[in-house]
């Protein structure tokens, strides 16, 4: 379990990932730079974007502008972006990386995910991520919104496991037999959207326990992925709201309220489903 914004958990390849970042999804991308460059002044150490997010390029100037103004190294942070994968060939997978690559103006990636499993489309896909880690150019290759049986097809062929398995998470969507599965097979499991896009923060049973330890609905919900050792990239174009999600360390929830919010799950997603999802 991390106690800090900066302490890492080690990936099953022995790379190290902050386990609390700040994601810059539906952030447009004139405002990212400053979200950025922000959040790295604030201390988070981790930065999440994607290729569909249509942002790299902010997020590489953001990067850019934060090591400047804190006097941090490239080696200092994690960078983590996805490659949209429609179908794409190994040749088309490569030629995406590259690009996101320039966007971002870095000479490397700390991690590269395959975005979607789609239907049947991610083998290339995975094997030209394979051979990019194979060159140095991606310190670590994994996998977003896949569902058991992507993953057993996946490793089926695969040569390198994924490191991770970035997928929607949060008290209405436990996701315990995923996460089940992918700690079976030495995959870390990432919550995007934990906070369900803002929907749990008018929950009954959360309200009550964050009255209990005079926090925000929103610190209880992220305390109780850090306690369940659930990696977290969490978004907020806010200073304040920065600050607030990384307030988390200073309290634990007891045996009761985490029995009262596992007890919340519905399997209920704000997101699309990796079962029909595909483009």
């Amino acid at each position: 379990m991390i106690h800090s914004l900066t302490d890492k958990v080690t990936f099953n390849n022995g790379t190290e990932i902050p386990g609390l970042g700040l994601g810059v999804f539906q952030i447009p991308d004139e405002d990212t730079a400053e979200v950025v460059s922000m959040g790295i002044s604030n201390g988070y150490r981790l930065i999440d974007t994607a290729q569909i997010y249509g942002n790299e390029t902010g997020t590489g100037i953001g990067i850019k502008k934060g090591l400047a103004t804190t006097g941090l190294s490239r080696e200092d942070l994690f960078v983590t972006s996805k490659v949209w994968n429609d179908h794409l060939t190994y040749a088309e997978t490569i030629s995406a990386f590259e690009e996101t690559l320039d966007r971002l103006a870095l000479d490397y990636l700390d991690l590269y995910l395959i975005h979607w499993p789609g239907k049947d489309a991610f083998k290339e896909a995975w094997q030209a991520l394979e051979d990019l880690y194979a060159a140095g150019k991606i310190k670590a290759i994994g996998v977003s919104n896949f569902e058991i049986h992507h993953l057993e097809e996946l490793l089926a062929f695969a040569k390198v496991v994924p490191v991770v398995n970035q997928v929607e998470l949060h008290p209405k969507l436990s996701q315990q037999a995923l996460r089940d599965f992918c700690e079976t097979h030495d995959i870390k499991v990432q919550a995007w959207s934990p906070l369900m896009q803002g929907k749990l923060l008018a929950d009954p049973t959360i309200k009550t326990i964050a009255e209990k330890h005079q926090k925000t609905p929103a610190q209880i919900i992220l305390r109780w992925d850090i306690q369940q050792d659930i990696l977290l990239v969490v978004k907020s174009v806010h200073e304040e709201r920065m600050q607030s999600n990384a307030a988390v360390f200073d309290f634990a929830l007891d045996e009761t309220d985490m029995i009262r919010l596992n007890q919340l799950n519905e399997s209920l997603r704000s997101g699309p489903d990796p079962e029909v999802f595909d483009f």
